[in-house]
């Protein structure tokens, strides 16, 4: 596994992990719901573009990470570790189609944070070894916003995953205000949460309560 900087900030990923997707909330910027979900106490954020072209991925990753100085969040971009890299990103997130971890590993170096999605136990292991310094587990509860190939995991399946794990748990899929504490109560390390804070009417707002009730559900 990788050491240092990449593991450090792997270490950060507690509590809320929000997901910025401008297909669900069309009316801000990237930039602008980045800096919302991180002023509501996100310790981590998540570019999900997926119809962007590379330039303009790239374009809106820098503007992101300019936005988020001066807060605690960590920039992280979903599926482009080369538009990661480039657009001074903190790390990247690889799901089963993407690039390989190790591959991941070889391109951005050591002090880059690497995520991957995983569907069990053996998986967040193998991720370990690769090279990732955190993993999505996942799909916990069922979603409308990502399809996925398999059925929702349960609050067991991660319990089981966060006790064997070597590296840091994001609970994934279908987290709210209803059950991000019980996630936490789980044992995630944090939990990924999309399309119920960009839907809100203040994503910050929402931010808050999430951060609150995952705090809630960890005592």
């Amino acid at each position: 596994m990788p050491s240092g900087a990449a593991m450090l900030a792997a270490m950060q990923l507690q509590g809320l992990y929000g997901l910025a997707d401008p297909s669900i909330r069309d009316d801000l910027s990237l930039p602008e719901i980045c800096l919302a979900l991180a002023k509501g106490g996100a310790r981590a954020v998540q570019i999900r573009w997926k119809d962007a072209g590379s330039r303009e991925l790239l374009e809106a990753v820098r503007k992101s990470k300019a936005a988020l100085e001066g807060t605690d969040a960590l920039l992280i971009v979903n599926d482009r570790p080369d538009v990661a890299y480039l657009g001074g990103a903190d790390g990247v997130h690889v799901g089963d189609e993407d690039l390989p971890v190790e591959e991941v590993r070889r391109l951005v170096g050591e002090n880059f944070l690497i995520g991957a999605t995983v569907r069990d136990l053996e998986g967040a292991r193998a991720a370990a070894r690769a090279g990732a310094n955190y993993v999505g587990f996942g799909p916990v509860f069922s979603t409308t916003t990502k399809v996925f190939d398999v059925a929702p995991q349960g609050l067991d399946a991660l319990a089981a995953v966060v006790k064997g794990s070597p590296i840091p748990v994001v609970a994934i899929a279908g987290i709210d205000l209803e059950t991000i504490g019980q996630v936490a109560a789980a044992g995630a390390h944090a939990a990924a949460v999309g399309s119920a804070a960009l839907r809100a009417p203040s994503i910050e707002a929402c931010a808050r309560e999430l951060v609150r009730a995952f705090e809630a559900g960890k005592r």
